[in-house]
C-alpha cells in the first residue's frame, strides 16, 4: 500500500471537518487535509483542471483542487471511503465540474 500520509494527513483521528468560506459561501469540506492556503473570501484563484480522460478543462478554487487530488489518491490506493466522501462533496458543491472531470 502506498503511504500517502504527508498528502492526507490523518483523516481519522479528527472529528472536526473543516469548513472554508469563498465567494460568499462556505463549504464543509469532506475530510481533513491542509486547506491552510487560505480561508478568507479575499482570496479568488481558481485553477484549471483537465479531465484525465479527454482533457476537458473545468475551473475550481483552490480547496477543491485539493478534495480533487484526494479523490485520484484515493482511487489509486483504493480508499473507497474517503473516495466516495469527494465524490459526493463534488455533486453537492460543484456539480458541473464534477460532471467535466468525475462523471
Amino acid at each position: 500500500m502506498i503511504d500517502l500520509s504527508y498528502i492526507i494527513p490523518d483523516m481519522k483521528a479528527r472529528n472536526m471537518k473543516e469548513t472554508i468560506k469563498w465567494n460568499g459561501k462556505e463549504y464543509k469540506m469532506p475530510f481533513n487535509a491542509d486547506y491552510s492556503r487560505q480561508k478568507d473570501d479575499s482570496f479568488k484563484e481558481e485553477i484549471i483542471v483537465n479531465n484525465r480522460f479527454n482533457n476537458e478543462p473545468a475551473m475550481l478554487p483552490w480547496f477543491a483542487v485539493a478534495v480533487y487530488d484526494v479523490i485520484m489518491g484515493s482511487e489509486q490506493i483504493q480508499d473507497w471511503d474517503n473516495h466516495r466522501k469527494g465524490l459526493d462533496w463534488f455533486i453537492k458543491y460543484f456539480p458541473k465540474q464534477y460532471t467535466v472531470l468525475l462523471d
